[in-house]
This record gives C-alpha cells, structure tokens and sequence, in this order.
C-alpha cells in the first residue's frame, strides 16, 4: 500500500491550505466571504438571544447594530473571550465554505444536473455545523445552551472541527473533481 496515514494527512493539511486560500485568489470571492462571515456572525449573535433580538427590531429594525452590539457583549460576559472567539472563527469559516461551495455549484451548474444535486448539501454544511449556537436559541432552547458544558464553547468547538474537517476533504474548488474520482 502506498502512501499510509501520514501520506493521507499531509494530503487533507494541503487541501485545507488550499480550501481556506480559496476565498483569498480574488477580489470578488474574498468580498463573498467577507459578507457571508458577517451575516453569520449576526445570525449567530442575534440567535443567541432570540426574543431580545425579535423586540429591538421589530420595534425598530434599524436598531441592528444595537442589538448585535449588546448581544456581541452578552456572548462574551456569558462564554468569554473563547466563546466570542469560537463564533467568530465559526463565522470566518462559513463564509469560506460557501465561497468554495458556491464555486463548486458554478462549476457544477456547466456539467449536469445531477451534479449540482450533489454539491448543493455543500451549502447547507456551513449551517448545520453551528446548529448548537444558533438553532437552538432561535428554537426557544436558549436554557439548552446554558445546561451544555463550557457554556456551549464544546458544541461550537465540534462545529469548527465539522468544518475544517469539509473543507479539508473538499480542498480548492477550482481543483477538486466533481465526477468523484481523484483531483484533476
């Protein structure tokens, strides 16, 4: 057998390299990033406390910018600056995983239907991967997250492992095959 585990490793570090390098080749997909990282890490926010974040903006909803600042805040007086820390890396990595995945689904869009059936899951990673942090607080669990271990710091650490872990397999889209055999 050739190769081995440490062939194979050497393998997903460069796939990851070259998957988190992705969003970095141009000015528009590194702006896609950008943007998808914010409106994650808003949604993130804003989820943690569902109801505060239903009365600030449906009284106002130009309040946004309040409502993510103290809720910024309250994330990190409840979890502290780890927590904080974990949903902004989270917020940084969907933003590249649906960078890469829409790059997949482009390439995908020019071979089949079919194929495009088969990436589309992609772009539904970056969200279940957070399901802890923002899923159950929209869900009214908010008491959920307060009973997990380290203040739900574990669920948001599985959910960065779940996406390094994508994004390492999947490596850079623009080199990744998509009929499931070996790179290109």
């Amino acid at each position: 057998m050739t190769g081995g585990p440490a062939t194979a490793s050497r393998d997903w570090t460069r796939d990851l390299r070259d998957a988190l390098g992705y969003p970095l080749t141009s000015d528009a997909r590194l702006l896609s990033a950008a943007v998808v990282a914010l409106a994650t890490y808003v949604i993130l926010v804003l989820s943690s406390f569902p109801q505060f974040s239903v009365q600030v903006l449906s009284t106002d909803p130009t309040d946004i910018g309040y409502a993510v600042t103290a809720l910024t805040r309250e994330v990190y007086l409840t979890t502290g600056y780890l927590g904080l820390a974990l949903v902004a890396t989270y917020a940084v990595l969907a933003g590249v995983a649906v960078t890469n995945a829409l790059a997949l689904v482009q390439r995908a869009r020019r071979r089949s239907v079919s194929t495009i059936v088969g990436v589309l899951p992609g772009l539904l990673a970056a969200g279940c991967a957070s399901c802890g942090a923002g899923v159950l607080g929209a869900l009214g669990f908010v008491g959920a997250m307060a009973a997990l271990p380290f203040d739900g710091n574990l669920l948001r650490v599985g959910g960065i492992a779940l996406l390094l872990f994508f994004l390492g397999r999947a490596g850079d889209p623009q080199t990744c095959s998509l009929d499931g055999g070996g790179r290109a």
